[in-house]
């Protein structure tokens, strides 16, 4: 597996812990005999429905809590800052529960420490541009396109591995992401064509592209700060963003907002914020456990026939009319991306059959 291909499915591979064993995660006995073929197949489809359950559920949430009409909350960073102090606190329990045995037993103490924090500081910047710009995206453009406005990642994965890490991509792979560039076109021409295009959404889907990408770069770097440990590595980056997120809610006056907003006290509102915080804390862990039932590779290709259900519930569920043309810029969407994941996958595989392969493929098949 390339350097690049390493980098872009490491933010994938958080919740199994990097390098080292995931105590939530933790393998199978290596040694014993493997489960039955029902029972397996079972706890996967299992599995890949509770992945698909929990972060559907969080877009859903986040969108009701960032722009419902009956909500009125004009306060995108608060939702964020909020979320990054309620992971916080989950790891920090987590931990604390080391004492009382499995499945706790095996994580990590957390205790802030000013010099690691420094260390992480710079993964941490780039993880607010993330978090804050895919919440700013889903403000302002409608569930059912969030996944064409954000779908330029893999397009930047390609273009920084390049850029970074000096590693070419062959040629099928670049059709596929001229593929996702075409569908990103036609969805933006047609959200124009039925008013409903926001160009500040797309320009914050294009921001998170960038920041998806360079927060699996950052992340592969800042790992070993932290001894692998994707526990310490989460609980310092909320932290730090939790600091980070004060001067920025100040300058743009959000302070003020929550101070005028009608339902702060609100015991619905705390509990919708709670459990939306709850969800996305929980998506990492689930994630991870696809990952580790599945593979990679289907985890992306799950990743994608989630985004194509999500984008199909959204237009029945808010009761939209969409044209030929605008389904068409997600199958572009979907499909490029699927075929990303799927020729990576195969060339992953050629690589893994004969190492001696990778120099001259590059040469022959690269750009």
């Amino acid at each position: 597996m390339s350097r690049a291909q390493l980098t872009r499915t490491g933010i994938l591979r958080m919740a199994l812990g990097g390098g080292g064993a995931d105590p939530l995660l933790s393998a199978e006995g290596g040694g014993g005999r493997r489960a039955p073929f029902l029972l397996r197949a079972l706890r996967i489809a299992v599995v890949v429905c509770l992945y698909w359950f929990t972060s559907i559920a969080m877009v859903f949430l986040n969108k009701y809590l960032l722009d419902s009409p009956s909500l009125r909350l004009d306060a995108p960073l608060f939702v964020t800052f909020f979320q990054c102090a309620l992971t916080a606190a989950l790891c920090l329990g987590l931990s604390l529960g080391a004492s009382c045995g499995p499945p706790c037993a095996a994580l990590p103490t957390l205790r802030l420490d000013p010099k690691v924090s420094r260390s992480v500081l710079p993964l941490s910047a780039v993880f607010i541009g993330m978090v804050t710009s895919n919440n700013l995206c889903l403000k302002h453009v409608g569930v059912a396109f969030y996944n064409v406005g954000r779908s330029l990642t893999t397009v930047f994965n390609v273009l920084l591995s390049y850029l970074l890490l000096k590693q070419t991509t062959s040629l099928y792979a670049l059709l596929a992401c001229g593929v996702i560039i075409g569908g990103f076109w036609l969805g933006v021409d047609q959200e124009g064509a039925e008013g409903t295009l926001s160009w500040t959404g797309i320009f914050f889907g294009i921001l998170a592209s960038l920041c998806v990408s360079l927060n699996a770069i950052y992340t592969k770097k800042v790992l070993p700060v932290v001894d692998g440990s994707i526990w310490r590595l989460t609980f310092y980056n909320n932290i730090n963003a939790c600091v980070l997120f004060f001067p920025l809610m100040m300058l743009l006056g959000e302070f003020r907002t929550l101070y005028h907003f009608d339902k702060l006290g609100s015991p619905s509102f705390w509990g919708m914020m709670t459990l939306g915080g709850v969800f996305g804390f929980a998506i990492g862990y689930v994630t991870g456990l696809q990952i580790k039932f599945t593979s990679p590779l289907t985890h992306n290709v799950s990743g994608t026939a989630k985004a194509c259900a999500q984008t199909v519930l959204a237009v029945i569920y808010f009761e939209e009319t969409k044209s030929f043309l605008w389904w068409t810029s997600n199958l572009m969407v979907l499909g490029g991306s699927f075929a990303y994941t799927w020729v990576k996958g195969l060339e992953m595989r050629k690589v893994q059959e004969d190492p001696n392969v990778k120099s001259g493929e590059r040469n022959e098949t690269g750009v």
